[in-house]
């Protein structure tokens, strides 16, 4: 069954300003199917982490997430049955320490961070061996959709996955009773050249060359100067973040030819007294007209 549905014009970008259309979408949000969502869900995952994807145990990370069958959120077009173009769900680092997967996460985590002291030292309080054996719990959130995805639909993922962490807490003994929740995402970065020749462009419907980025909106404060995230909600999430770090990938891709991009990850440690905050701002922000 659904677990919400809402509706939603998303612009088509193909072909000139004379083919533009609006099209009428029903997202609809359904409990992980680990019978059917295994696959577009590493695929999710492989997006997140990009060209380091071979860093991780990700067959294990991606069965880890479809085990909790009452947690998290898939966003589907067409059913139940069909793949989900956008996920949403957390994993407690704490508890799952010895699994795999986490074990890999940390070490990258760790890793990526000693270039930033103050975040590298509390993530090592967090996710350390001493950290791990302390009531301080950390949740590792994960998000990623398909680029076509509209950032409305974040809010609705981000309000039950908030709703469904109480509910768990009440019925399985406070195992998703977090201090902080940690949040990966996937970064660009332009040449002075390259953001000169954005910000000159002028804005108009055309076919996009499959490495173009999103617009480039002011980089995040806090961050590289030339440093820009693909995904809008980045902006409100970093403002409640303790913490907030870019990093260059370790096994960085080779541009594909002149219009290509760097890529990148950002890590943003979000108090957990601040999560409730975070999303409600979202939810402001990206409020679906009707």
């Amino acid at each position: 069954m659904s677990k919400r549905k809402q509706a939603k014009d998303d612009d088509s970008d193909e072909g000139n300003s004379s083919d533009v259309s609006l099209i009428d979408v029903d997202f609809d949000f359904f409990n992980p199917n680990p019978a059917v969502d295994y696959l577009a869900l590493k695929r999710l995952l492989i997006r997140l982490f990009q060209s380091d994807a071979d860093f991780f145990s990700l067959n294990e990370l991606a069965e880890l997430i479809l085990s909790q069958s009452t947690l998290g959120t898939s966003v589907k077009t067409d059913g139940i049955e069909s793949d989900p173009y956008a996920y949403l769900s957390v994993l407690n680092m704490h508890v799952h320490q010895n699994h795999a997967s986490i074990k890999a996460l940390a070490a990258y985590i760790l890793s990526k961070s000693a270039a930033h002291s103050a975040l590298h030292s509390a993530l090592q309080a967090l996710l350390g061996p001493e950290g791990l054996q302390s009531q301080n719990h950390v949740g590792f959130v994960f998000s990623e959709r398909l680029i076509n995805m509209p950032v409305q639909v974040v809010p609705p993922m981000y309000r039950m996955l908030a709703d469904e962490i109480r509910l768990a807490n009440e019925e399985q003994n406070k195992l998703y009773t977090f201090t902080h929740y940690l949040i990966l995402t996937r970064t660009y970065r332009l040449t002075p050249e390259q953001a000169a020749e954005l910000e000159n462009s002028p804005q108009r419907p055309s076919k996009r060359h499959k490495n173009k980025p999103p617009a480039a909106p002011a980089p995040l404060q806090g961050t590289g100067p030339s440093t820009y995230s693909f995904h809008p909600e980045d902006e409100h999430i970093q403002k409640y973040a303790a913490y907030v770090m870019d990093y260059p990938l370790t096994s960085q891709a080779p541009r594909e030819d002149a219009f290509g991009f760097d890529m990148g990850g950002r890590m943003m440690l979000v108090p957990a007294d601040k999560f409730q905050t975070m999303i409600d701002e979202m939810s402001t922000a990206y409020s679906v007209e009707r």
